[in-house]
């Protein structure tokens, strides 16, 4: 199979299919009952209003645009994810590396595409889901204390590069794609989180830095770093 041929060319991530499915004949049930329920029709068209405007706030949660990044990836990081940059900082990592690492953070809020990418191309080496917290997770603690997942990847060059994804107070969902030994792809989805979190990008000391504090990234397009 080809790398292109692996990428899921969907518009509607298909995490989101069945809630907005439920969704819908839910919220169809709720106002047919208003409508045929009730002579006043003033609830009806307050409760359709509000209905229609939650459920295009839902779509737009899941919404997965199809991102192919155009240029050589040899030695790039790319972001994972959609969001603001909320974290350089050089930081010693202890549950896989136990050394220092060179840590970048996205946050995402929940208007921000959802779908996690892989930052670099290579093999899937570790993976691994740790129970924890529900803290908001631009805290410095969520990284460590959160529910959260980790992929660790080696790329062609023989660097290790980690991506966590984290939970936060409102995300209560984590989905990780990644199998150990599989190889992965720049352009493919590693994951997605339901209702805005963050995810870590821990890089080898020494790593060059593409982005600033603040700086917004796009999923896949965005480069945040260089490896050495």
């Amino acid at each position: 199979m080809t790398r292109l041929n692996k990428i899921k060319k969907i518009r509607i991530h298909h995490e989101g299919t069945h809630i907005l499915i439920i969704s819908a004949a839910l919220l169809l049930l709720i106002n047919a009952a208003l409508y045929w329920g009730l002579e006043c029709k003033i609830p009806f068209y307050v409760v359709s209003v509000i209905s229609l405007i939650l459920y295009l706030l839902m779509v737009n949660f899941f919404r997965c645009p199809i991102r192919l990044f155009n240029d050589n990836t040899e030695k790039i990081v790319v972001a994972p994810a959609d969001g603001k940059i909320v974290v350089i900082e050089e930081v010693d990592e202890h549950e896989y590396f136990h050394d220092r690492r060179l840590m970048i953070s996205i946050f995402m809020s929940v208007t921000n595409v959802h779908a996690n990418w892989y930052p670099v191309d290579g093999t899937i080496k570790h993976v691994d889901h740790h129970n924890g917290r529900f803290m908001k997770a631009w805290l410095p603690k969520a990284s460590t204390e959160n529910e959260r997942s980790m992929v660790v990847i080696e790329t062609p060059e023989g660097h290790t590069v980690m991506a966590r994804q984290i939970a936060g107070a409102i995300a209560r969902r984590i989905v990780t794609y990644a199998t150990k030994g599989e190889e992965c792809y720049i352009d493919e989805h590693m994951g997605f989180i339901k209702f805005g979190s963050r995810v870590d990008v821990y890089l080898p000391v020494g790593t060059e830095v593409c982005v600033k504090m603040g700086q917004a990234t796009t999923g896949n397009q965005t480069v945040i770093a260089k490896l050495k």
